[in-house]
């Protein structure tokens, strides 16, 4: 076998992000020294990005099965029923570290990345999802980075035309030098056409199609592996360049092929590129590959073995297809003005084989690639151990509060202003089926040619998840049911994408394993199973001085469906002389938990206290509650009470009827903007009777709190345009 004239050195095994114990494992697994080649195969498919090394034994602890489940982990996308031979296909996946180098276009092949992932299997995207993290606001590169991110998600997804309609955003110091951009699809397909990748049909063969094989992204899953230093910058050649224009003819030309017989599998070319599509498909199969880098379509010259296999180049895909249907398959593929190429096929060998220029550049069994690659069970600090080492003080004294003052303040604040200056540069609307946009508790899409709709929320609450990991995740989760259920869908089932920093460190593993431990507990109490997911690890910076790890934010992408999307819940008041209800008001308080919350954050200037305990039975049966009331007609809006408290939520109702509200109790800060869980609003007509609810008072008048309409309009809505001014 031909070898390259490098000289595998400790230095270039560092520079490839392996281990000298991992390298030993090569050296074992191969029975030699590998090739630079086989080296850089090694190196991404042993990344935490592609192997999840440190994270695989915990994730198998999460509920991922249900009557309503077609398919769980393990494929590109997961797959629930949703009735009437049709199924939902969606994921969350992150493009955090290509993001924070180069905004623009890390956040943009971060939603074609995530598009490819669920058109894959067989369906057509019907909506796209984002959920984003910055830094302060006021840090002098955070400007740039949301500007890029919020360009570069509108200027994908606008083109290749999947409206986006909703995510969340969150501000925080921790994210000063790693931010997080978390990209979620959603699809629809029949439940006789969903396509796998698992590999079969010894002879079978392996055609590439979509763009060609440039230099970008090469190293991008093992630079996405690894913890930030002060040369960021330096690391822009591993960030990939996207085409949406190209992604849309790729889309609708693997949908046609998909109409016939063809296919025999099929993945995606994303992290790690050609090498981790091959090597995936042909681990699930059992089967072996060799394929030809000549016949790989390559858009500069003289490109190597080891770059076009780790190229992270965008719009491409791999397929193996029944034999004889090759030119068929060509034809449509030429049709649409992509690239098509036989560059290999199945073999019984159980062996990725490469060859170029006649030579064998690459002989690896493959399952010290896949199924037996490193998996390490990192220590992680004890609960008890882990709430000292945070450093959280305990709530303390609570200063008086100017109600009406502090709800300006609040409206206007960072985390809880309207991101309508965000939403307004995305296409929410193309496709024609957007029935809820952004700005409500759930996005709803309209199953195209139905009246079903498919609800759609992001959640998560990273100050919770830091100060309490297991409350945090159950909190996640529990959130993204509660919003679900806030418009009246039936939750199914949830994709998530698990940030965290570096696993090496045992505070971060006790983060790591009480987050899915607290979202385990309750995707289980609530029937939620989670289907798909990432995970994001080593987000943290040596470059913001001294390091600095994120906080933990396991973000949650849950989906529930609507059997009619007439009846379905908004948040805006109606009219005027409603009662409003509190469901969720425990022993008849409206408010009780100031710990971790908005509130003492922004007015107080600390965070501190312990995160709002979740109850899961309740969330479970005020969500029964609220959909009931739904279906029944007796609900006129209906919204969920999280980051705030109680009066943020009444307020964001007014502002979106643009009705105000008559409170019946004087409210302290408690009661106003405590942040206890499990709690609704709901508003009905007088006469109709919300039982187990709490009356808390009457839509009506031009004010909340004593504070105007047009006052709270102009704190909310001025955040992003007085912040990104200098941007517009």
């Amino acid at each position: 076998m031909s070898s390259t004239a490098t000289q595998i050195t400790p230095a270039i095994v560092a520079e490839h992000g392996l281990s000298p114990e991992e390298y030993d494992r090569v050296l074992n697994a191969l029975g030699r020294e590998p090739n630079l080649t086989e080296l850089g195969i090694f190196s991404v498919m042993w990344s935490e990005h592609c192997s999840y090394k440190s994270s695989r034994i915990h994730l198998k602890k999460l509920p991922t099965e249900g009557p309503q489940v077609i398919c769980g982990p393990g494929e590109n996308a997961g797959v629930v029923d949703i009735g009437d031979g049709q199924a939902a296909i969606f994921k969350m996946e992150s493009h955090n570290h290509p993001s924070y180098i180069e905004p623009y276009q890390g956040a943009a092949t971060g939603v074609g990345g995530i598009l490819r992932d669920v058109f894959t299997m067989g369906a057509r995207p019907v909506a796209n999802m984002n959920a984003l993290r910055f830094g302060r606001p006021d840090h002098p590169k955070m400007k740039h980075l949301i500007s890029g991110v919020v360009r570069g998600i509108g200027g994908y997804g606008n083109c290749v035309g999947v409206p986006t309609v909703g995510g969340e955003v969150n501000f925080h110091p921790a994210y000063d030098g790693n931010i997080l951009v978390n990209a979620m699809t959603v699809g629809v397909a029949d439940t006789d056409k969903i396509f796998y990748s698992a590999a079969s049909g010894v002879g079978n063969p392996i055609v590439y199609v979509g763009s060609k094989t440039g230099r970008d992204g090469i190293h991008g899953a093992t630079m996405a592996s690894a913890d930030f230093g002060d040369d960021a910058d330096a690391k822009r050649p591993t960030v990939q360049v996207g085409d949406p224009f190209t992604e849309k003819l790729l889309i609708e030309a693997c949908l046609e092929l998909m109409a016939s017989d063809a296919i025999v599998a099929i993945q995606d070319m994303g992290a790690a590129g050609l090498t981790s599509s091959s090597v995936e498909m042909a681990s699930k199969g059992g089967v072996g590959i060799r394929l030809d880098m000549d016949k790989v379509p390559q858009r500069e010259t003289g490109m190597t073995a080891y770059e076009m296999m780790l190229s992270e180049s965008q719009e491409r895909m791999l397929m193996v297809l029944q034999p004889g249907k090759e030119a068929f398959a060509e034809a449509i593929f030429r049709k649409w003005e992509l690239d098509f190429a036989v560059i290999g096929e199945v073999t019984d060998t159980g062996r990725m084989v490469l060859v170029h220029h006649g030579e064998t550049v690459c002989d690896i069994p493959l399952a010290p690639l896949a199924d037996d690659a490193p998996l390490y069970d990192r220590p992680a600090m004890p609960r008890d151990e882990y709430k000292a080492w945070s450093g959280v003080q305990p709530l303390g004294d609570i200063p008086a509060s100017d109600i009406g003052a502090d709800l300006v303040r609040l409206m206007g604040s960072p985390d809880i202003a309207s991101r309508r200056w965000i939403w307004e540069q995305y296409d929410h609307m193309v496709g024609a089926d957007t029935v809820q946009r952004p700005g409500g508790d759930a996005a709803v899409v309209r199953v195209h040619g139905s009246q079903k709709g498919i609800a759609i929320s992001t959640d998560c609450t990273p100050r919770y998840c830091y100060a309490d990991p297991y409350e945090g995740g159950k909190q996640a989760i529990a959130e993204c049911h509660r919003n679900l259920s806030a418009v009246g869908a039936t939750p199914l089932a949830v994709t998530n994408c698990l940030n965290f920093a570096n696993p090496q460190r045992p505070e971060i593993m006790a983060q790591f394993t009480g987050c899915l431990e607290g979202m385990g507990d309750a995707c289980r109490a609530l029937d939620f199973p989670i289907v798909s997911g990432n995970v994001s690890l080593y987000n943290e910076s040596k470059a913001t001085g001294g390091g600095s790890a994120i906080l933990p934010t396991p973000a949650i992408g849950g989906i529930g469906l609507l059997k009619d999307i007439d009846v379905m819940a908004t948040i805006a008041f109606k009219a005027e002389g409603e009662a409003i209800w509190l469901i969720g008001g425990a022993d008849g308080s409206w408010g009780t938990h100031l710990g971790q919350s908005i509130w003492l954050r922004e007015i107080a200037g600390r965070e501190a206290g312990d995160a709002p305990k979740v109850d899961l039975a309740a969330e479970r049966a005020h969500a029964e509650i609220v959909r009931a009331l739904i279906a029944e007609g007796k609900a006129t809006a209906v919204h969920d009470i999280a980051d705030g408290g109680l009066l943020v939520a009444v307020a964001e109702m007014a502002l979106a009827g643009n009705i105000g509200a008559r409170l019946d109790e004087p409210l302290t800060a408690a009661s106003a903007f405590g942040e206890d869980q499990a709690r609704y609003l709901v508003t009905a007509p007088e006469g109709v009777a919300i039982p187990g609810a709490i009356r808390i008072g009457t839509t009506g008048g031009g004010k909340v709190a004593g504070v105007t309409l047009d006052a709270l309009r102009a704190a909310h809505e001025d955040f992003f345009p007085n912040l990104m001014d200098a941007e517009l």
